[in-house]
This record gives C-alpha cells, sequence and structure tokens, in this order.
C-alpha cells in the first residue's frame, strides 16, 4: 500500500549465513520465495523469477547454460525447486530463427518444450522469453502496487525518468510474450547502465549479476517509488477524498449477510459460487470515495489484475447514510441483468473471429458503499484472492489517481489478455470440478465423530464446511485437524447452542458472510438419555425435546430463508437415529424426539419441494467410535440397560445386527455425502438407514 508510514518500506530479510553454501538454483528459490512472502512486492501467483545457471549436461557430461525459470501457474512466495522450468539458453537463443514476427508471437510458446533441460516436466511460461533475453545471470519481475501505480499513469514514462532517472529504464505496453522479451532484449543493448524497467500497464522487471544483488536491486526500486509517493501524496486526499462514512463493524457484516445470499443466487445459475467479503481499511476508504465510480469504471490496468477480477466491477447502489437493505435487494437484480448485458456488448465489440466462446457474462467484485467489498468465484481460494487482487488495484488507483491520471488498459487491450488463447488452454487443462465444488455445508454437532466425518466427506468432494458445535475446545480441535488435511480457505468455525434462537441466526449470518451462502445444512446436533419412564423428569424430557426437536426446527427455519434468498434449491439432511423408527426400552424422551425429528423432515420435504429443497433423514444406530453422547453417562446407562459393560457394548450392538458388522461415522458420513450429492438430485423424503440391519426400523 502507498501510505506514508516508514513502516511500510520493505524490509531486507536476507540471511547471509543462512544462504551460505546454497548452489545458484538454491540461492534462486530462496530469493524467490522471500520476494512473494510480500504481498507488496507482487501479487500471489504474479510475477516470476529467474537465474541463468551453469549445469551438466546429462548425456555429454560437458558445462550448459540452463535457464531456471518460474514455471507456468506457479507462485514465487509457496514456490519449491520443482516449481521451476528448466531450459537450454543456446535453443533458447535459437528461437529467433524461428521467429516470423508479432503475428506468430504465440506460436513461439510450443517450441518452448523442445528447449528443456533435463526432461523437467515443469512446463514454461509465457514470459520465459522476457528473461532469456535480458543478458544478466538474475533476473526479477514483480507486479508491485508502488510501481504499477507509476505504470499506470498517464504520463507514466515521464514519471519513471522522474523517479529513477536512467537506473530504471520504461517500454510502453506490450502483451507478455515473445515479442516483448526482443523489446527486452533491445533496451538492454541500447542502454547498459540500466539495472531494470517498468513496463506500462504491467509491472518492473530487474536484473543483476548475483542473487543477492538482485534481490536488494527489486527492493531497493520498489522503496524508491513508495518513498516517492508519500513525498508527493502527503496531505492530500486520496480518491477525491470521503463521500460516505463506513458503517461501524457489526453493521457491515449484517448488510453483507443479507446481500451475499442474493448475490450468489443470481450468479449461481449455472455453476455454484462461493464468495468472500473484505471489509479492510484499504477497501472501505476506496468505497466510501467521492472517484470511486469514476475509477472503477475505468477497469484495472494490470493483466494480472483484471484476469482474476475481470476488466471491472459492479458497483451496488447502496447509500449508508440512509441504509435501506431492503431497498437495495430491490434494485439488485436489475443491477446484475445490467452488467451481464454490458460485458456482452464488450465481448461482442472486441471479440475475434477465433476467440473462445464468452464465459460468465457475471461480475466478479462487487463494491458496496460504507460496507466493503464481496468477490464471488467457483471456490473459496480464487474468490479471495480475486479480493487481494482488487485490492491491489485499489492500491494503484490511489497512487496514479493522486498525482496523474489514472488508465485502464485500452478495452481491446484487456479483452486480447482476457480471451488469450493461451490463456484458454490454461483453463482448460484444469482438473474437472469436484461432485461439491462451490458448495457450502453448516454442520452442527460438527465436532463430533459424525460431524467431523462428514465435514471430511464433504471436504474431499471440493465443499467448504462450517462448522457448528457448543464444546469450543472440540470445535477448535476439529477445525485444526481438518484444517491440517485440506486448507484454511475451506473450513470455518461457529461456536452455537442449536437451542438459542439468536445463536442460530448469528451462526447462519456468519455462513452467509464467509462463503456466500449456503447449500447444505447436516442437523446433528445430538444428545443421549437413558431412564425408564418413572424416572424421566420433566427436565430431562424437555432437554431431549429442546435439543433433539426444536434445535432441528431452528436450524432448518435458519437454512430455509438462507435457501429462499438464493433461490438456488438446496439439500437438508437429518442425522436421526434408529430410536426414531424402532422404540427402546429406558430411553422414552429421546425416541420420541428422533420421532419428531423425522416427522419434520417429512413436512419440510413437502415445503421445499416447489423450491428446489431437498429434505432427507440418516438413521444411524450404535456409532460408538468418536461419538460425544457415548461417554460417560449415556454409556454406562445403556451398558446397564443391557446388562453387559463397556468393553461389551459395541460387541453387543453388532451382533444383534442383522449383518453383524460395526456402524462407524464415515459410513454415516457416506450416507450424509450422497444426500448432499447430485447422485440424490431426485429424492427428498426418504430415510437411509445406516444401522447394519435392524428389522424394527425397517421403515413402513
Amino acid at each position: 500500500m502507498l501510505n506514508t508510514r516508514e513502516n511500510n518500506r520493505l524490509r531486507d530479510l536476507w540471511d547471509e549465513a543462512g544462504t551460505a553454501g546454497m548452489s545458484e538454483s538454491e540461492l534462486l528459490l530462496y530469493r524467490s520465495n522471500l520476494l512473494g512472502s510480500d504481498k507488496r512486492i507482487t501479487n500471489y501467483g504474479g510475477g516470476n523469477t529467474s537465474a541463468k545457471v551453469i549445469e551438466k549436461d546429462p548425456l555429454t557430461g560437458d558445462p550448459v547454460e540452463v535457464l531456471w525459470v518460474k514455471g507456468s501457474g506457479g507462485d514465487i512466495g509457496t514456490i519449491g525447486i520443482d516449481g521451476f522450468a528448466t531450459l537450454y539458453m543456446d535453443k533458447l537463443r535459437a528461437l529467433k530463427d524461428l521467429y516470423r514476427g508479432e503475428k506468430f508471437d504465440d506460436k513461439m510458446v510450443g517450441y518452448l518444450p523442445f528447449c528443456t533441460y533435463n526432461l523437467n516436466p515443469r512446463a514454461a511460461s509465457i514470459d520465459t522469453p522476457l528473461h532469456a533475453y535480458v543478458p544478466k545471470t538474475h533476473v526479477d519481475h514483480v507486479h508491485p502496487d508502488a510501481i504499477i501505480a507509476i505504470a499506470a499513469a498517464e504520463n507514466s514514462e515521464a514519471l519513471t525518468q522522474e523517479i529513477f532517472g536512467g537506473e530504471i529504464g520504461w517500454l510502453p505496453w506490450k502483451r507478455p510474450g515473445y515479442e516483448l522479451g526482443l523489446w527486452l532484449e533491445k533496451f538492454c543493448a541500447e542502454n547498459p547502465g540500466a539495472r531494470g524497467v517498468v513496463l506500462e500497464s504491467h509491472g518492473l522487471f530487474t536484473w543483476a549479476d548475483t542473487a543477492r544483488e538482485c534481490y536488494e536491486l527489486t527492493l531497493a526500486t520498489i522503496n524508491r517509488a513508495i518513498a516517492w509517493f508519500e513525498d508527493k501524496t502527503a496531505g492530500k486526499p486520496p480518491f477525491g477524498g470521503a463521500k460516505h462514512q463506513p458503517l461501524a463493524p457489526g453493521a457491515r457484516r449484517a448488510v453483507a449477510a443479507r446481500l451475499m445470499p442474493a448475490v450468489r443466487g443470481m450468479v449461481s445459475a449455472s455453476v455454484h459460487m462461493v464468495g468472500h467479503f473484505d471489509d479492510r481499511d484499504a477497501v472501505l476508504e476506496f468505497v466510501g470515495s467521492h472517484d470511486m465510480e469514476a475509477l472503477a469504471a475505468l477497469g484495472t490496468s494490470c493483466p494480472d489484475h483484471f484476469l482474476r477480477t475481470k476488466i471491472r466491477p459492479l458497483v451496488v447502489d447502496f447509500d449508508p447514510g440512509n441504509p435501506d437493505v431492503g431497498a437495495m435487494l430491490d434494485g439488485l437484480a436489475a443491477a446484475v441483468a445490467a452488467y451481464r448485458d454490458e460485458y456482452t456488448a464488450y465481448y461482442e465489440r472486441c471479440r475475434h473471429d477465433d476467440s473462445p466462446a464468452m464465459r460468465d457474462p457475471n461480475a466478479v467484485v462487487y463494491l458496496v458503499p460504507g460496507v466493503g467489498m464481496i468477490t464471488f468465484a467457483r471456490d473459496k481460494a480464487t474468490a479471495r484472492i480475486a479480493g487481494e487482487f482488487y485490492v491491489n488495484a485499489i492500491n494503484v488507483m490511489r497512487g496514479a489517481s493522486a498525482v496523474s491520471a489514472y488508465c485502464g488498459l485500452p478495452e481491446q487491450e484487456a479483452f486480447d489478455i482476457e480471451y488469450w488463447l493461451l490463456e484458454e488452454a490454461k483453463l482448460q487443462r484444469m482438473p474437472r470440478p469436484k461432485s461439491l465444488a462451490g458448495r457450502v455445508a453448516l454442520i452442527t454437532g460438527g465436532a463430533g465423530g459424525i460431524g467431523s466425518a462428514t465435514a471430511g466427506r464433504y471436504l474431499d468432494e471440493g465443499a467448504c464446511v462450517v462448522l457448528a458445535d457448543i464444546d469450543a475446545d472440540a470445535l477448535s480441535a476439529t477445525r485444526a485437524a481438518l484444517v491440517a488435511r485440506h486448507s484454511a480457505d475451506v473450513v470455518r468455525t461457529v461456536p452455537m447452542d442449536v437451542t438459542d434462537e439468536n445463536a442460530v441466526a448469528a451462526a447462519f449470518a456468519d455462513a452467509s458472510v464467509e462463503y456466500g451462502g449456503l447449500d447444505i445444512l447436516v442437523s446433528n446436533a445430538g444428545i443421549a438419555s437413558s431412564a425408564p419412564i418413572g424416572e424421566t423428569t420433566l427436565d430431562l424430557w424437555n432437554r431431549n425435546m429442546s435439543i433433539l426437536s426444536t434445535g432441528y426446527f431452528l436450524v432448518s427455519r435458519a437454512a430455509f430463508a438462507v435457501f429462499g434468498a438464493q433461490g438456488i434449491g438446496g439439500a437438508v439432511i437429518f442425522v436421526a437415529s434408529k430410536n426414531g423408527l424402532a422404540a427402546s426400552p429406558n430411553a422414552a424422551a429421546y425416541c420420541t424426539a428422533k420421532a419428531s425429528e423425522i416427522h419434520l423432515a417429512r413436512c419440510l420435504a413437502l415445503e421445499g419441494a416447489p423450491d428446489g429443497i431437498r429434505v432427507n433423514v440418516v438413521n444411524p444406530d450404535a456409532v460408538l467410535r468418536g461419538s460425544k453422547i457415548w461417554t460417560g453417562e449415556w454409556l454406562d446407562q445403556r451398558a446397564g440397560t443391557y446388562a453387559t459393560d463397556k468393553e461389551g457394548l459395541e460387541e453387543m450392538y453388532r451382533q444383534r445386527s442383522l449383518l453383524k458388522r460395526s456402524v462407524l461415522p464415515e459410513d454415516i458420513a457416506e450416507a450424509c455425502y450422497f444426500f448432499a450429492s447430485d447422485r440424490s438430485a431426485k429424492s427428498t423424503g426418504n430415510i437411509l438407514n445406516v444401522d447394519a440391519g435392524n428389522v424394527q426400523s425397517f421403515p413402513r
């Protein structure tokens, strides 16, 4: 960011002692990870780094010069040594003899695999020639906000000269590719004293003879730009000053909780989308400013930005000074439709005969004055990263508009990047989405054995999960285990008592803000009690009914409200029990409450069907392992009822079943997955027993 504080300077993190003895390729990896660790230097997946290294030819044993360069699709902050492509420099130089001019620029990418050193499977990126033809050993290409603010300014070349003199040069906009690599080579030959170059509307290249010198030069160049902006913008209100003041944090989330499911429903007609909400200070400053709408309409300037965010955002009509959420929602459908129409017109204006078919015409970024920024994409990580890229764009607009006029890329250039055939080929190579990709599930009793197993099964299939439980410690432990297996993006937790109406409402609002809405509810919160009817107190009876009946009603009602706001259907799965169908001695309160769950599910199936909401029941029996209800008093009570001990209870249940098998949490999770997935798209109002067979619980 371009804030005026000394601690915004990039710090030199190079560890001289730690890098002693590293090879050139290892130093490249170290330098790359340092640069990529700070998003002020480059955004996620953006930029690339390289080193020209003398290696041994695997066939001849002769020394050869090899270009190590970040491979296609990598991220320099997290890259490993296997993330670098390796190519013979002599073959890369020989490609010049095959080049037939700009019209054939894209064809040159097809020759890169023929330059591969040592059969490295890592694909080389389109930026490979840009690194190959710079006559220095080490090259950095990064996308710092402070530099792109210069690159996106109307008088970009003059600003570059003012800030850097001849040390850092300037080149006009050129789409990345072979031709730009030749431009860089020519620039270096004509400017032997230059140590780098600003690429208009793109980013920064720097080069040096050693890895450390290159790293230090990159940092120094960016810091120089930051300091210059601090001097030039001191005392100037950004973006024309504030037009709106932000709402309080809780009020911002409350607006987002209502807005995001509505948007999600409108953009998920063909593919389910996942949302992300961002109300950091930089976002609030921009969305509340006088110049926001005018700047947003210009579009983003850097290819990395608009590939993630589309060419421009949708500005939601909302006045935080008169926060009428109902009016905002009433006007939303027309705004979304208008954006689609404008995007379609943009596609038709700019398309070529060989352009790929138009992609999703919906906006990725939604700006809400006084509230923040919402982004939607096919998965949580992509939605989050799109938001991060637009924050980069905000920072660029802040700087460029303060010292000059901000310029987005010309529309045709933007289109040619967005619908680049090479970019389309990359999209076509993406793996097929998993069966629950884009789906969001809320699981009550999420910290228990069945809840956590179901969450794991959903995560395996690409869903995002919100775990709700009354046990905060168990919830935290379950989250940690699932995050370790999957990622922090796809797991959220909310402490929730299913009998507390306000807590339930808050949990579903949190889920909507975190992921944009909801597709699946697994109502699984449980309690178990055992007592003869004469010893069943009213408190015990009410406790069973409160958690197992009222609690299931409360969470279902909340889920139906979110499903209704989205208008794209949904799935509700009740984890009930064999005891809801088959009576059991000394458990009248428990059995009655479970029977209530099952009949509630039937009623909800009738109500939900016209709106595509499916409601089904999974009936487990005797799931002892990992279950919190099979601990303490309940376990003692059931063991006493059947005149056995704790060790013999599981065996008794196994032998009681028709199939003589134990039922595990993973078995229940599989049934919950079936009812959540499209495999059961034509099923509602059903009961699936997962009890290893019990004739008393056969549905009749």
